[in-house]
């Protein structure tokens, strides 16, 4: 059933144009403003696309998006899923499984996070080296999930250090300030308590967010090499916690977009 689903996805797709693309990209809350720079082909609301899910988080438009990124084919998702959407682990993939059915060759992610470092600030940029899944379960974990790629995925290196190095060189080159860390995932859509914040300090994590590690380990199955790059949207320092502001967390996430752009646009030339 899973496999047919995806097959009259990718057929449709097909038939409206998105034949070659090279690299695939997620762009996560606050972080559109990409599409700008793309030399867009075709550009395909999810709500169109047989079996796609949509996209009900307001901060994401929901579209498919085709063309030319630095002389590369990129195919975009504007927009993602998430549990705390009431969607399974199956349908917040079934974008990246319809990437790599189409064809890419590498995988980009971006997302909006808090920053559980101290040492961290908000605005500030985090390429992730390793995660936590803390969203109580696995996007492998389905009947017939061994039909699409080796279930016991190994996830000794989740994130491709050869993308990772080429992003710090870049972030050196371009005199971005770059962090590396440990990012957890979590369900959501409710933000973290003080005492959730102190477990997280204690299991020596940097960022936290709601998305992201699902994606990677489908990734990883489907031997996709990726990156992710979180953009720190406040400072969750249990100690001196503020209310939170989506507001300003999203605004926070538009002012640093463009260095994430600025590092995406360099490394999609040479990967």
């Amino acid at each position: 059933m899973k496999q047919e689903q995806l097959n009259e996805t990718i057929a449709f797709l097909k038939a409206v144009g998105i034949t070659q693309p090279s690299i695939g990209i997620v762009l996560g809350t606050g972080l559109g403003k990409l599409v700008n720079e793309i030399s867009i082909e075709k550009e395909i609301a999810y709500s169109e696309i047989p079996n796609f899910p949509q996209a009900t988080v307001e901060f994401h438009s929901g579209k498919l998006i085709y063309g030319e990124l630095s002389g590369k084919k990129v195919l975009v998702m504007a927009g993602r899923f998430h549990m705390y959407e009431g969607y399974n682990l199956w349908e917040v993939t079934y974008g990246i499984r319809s990437m790599h059915a189409l064809g890419i060759q590498n995988l980009l992610i971006s997302n909006a996070a808090g920053a559980i470092n101290l040492a961290y600030q908000k605005g500030d940029l985090m390429l992730i080296e390793d995660h936590l899944n803390l969203q109580g379960g696995s996007p492998l974990a389905f009947k017939g999930a061994n039909a699409f790629g080796p279930i016991f995925a190994d996830m000794l290196v989740p994130y491709s250090k050869e993308i990772n190095q080429k992003i710090k060189t870049i972030a050196t080159a371009e005199n971005i300030q770059l962090h590396e860390g440990v990012y957890a995932s979590v369900v959501g859509p409710q933000l973290e308590t003080r005492a959730e914040y102190r477990m997280l300090q204690i299991l020596e994590v940097d960022a936290v967010g709601m998305s992201t590690v699902p994606e990677v380990i489908v990734a990883k199955q489907l031997n996709v090499p990726c990156a992710a790059i979180s953009v720190l949207t406040d400072e969750c320092d249990p100690k001196n916690l503020q209310p939170v502001d989506i507001a300003e967390i999203i605004a926070i996430a538009g002012e640093a977009e463009p260095k994430m752009i600025r590092i995406f646009k360099e490394l999609i030339k040479i990967i």
